[in-house]
């Protein structure tokens, strides 16, 4: 996609300094955080939205991918959110997971 900020980031039209990088998943931190941890974990392969995903095995990869932030990032005891906005809820047009932490249980929904 010619407008997507994030394929753009992939094709490293626009720097960015990533905290994981493969051939098919990035991961970088969110530029307004709304917690101490706020990642984003994105396929490279533009997917406009969570029900296009049809590749499992990616699916299983971006699982152990945020399974790996969450120890990296040692939030696994504090509380932690996995979020994904779709359906027109998404600023962005790519699909993206949002790691977000620590909540704890004592935080305010």
């Amino acid at each position: 996609m010619n407008n997507c900020i994030f394929c753009k980031i992939r094709d490293k039209q626009i720097p960015k300094e990533f905290t994981y990088e493969d051939e098919d998943i990035m991961v970088f931190p969110d530029i307004k955080p709304i917690k101490p941890v706020h990642l984003l974990i994105i396929p490279k392969e533009h997917i406009p939205d969570f029900t296009a995903l049809a590749n499992d095995a990616l699916l299983g990869k971006i699982r152990k991918v945020i399974q790996d932030m969450v120890r990296k990032q040692q939030i696994e005891n504090s509380g932690y959110r996995i979020v994904i906005n779709a359906g027109g809820a998404q600023a962005i047009d790519h699909l993206h997971f949002h790691l977000t932490g620590p909540w704890g249980k004592a935080a305010e929904l």
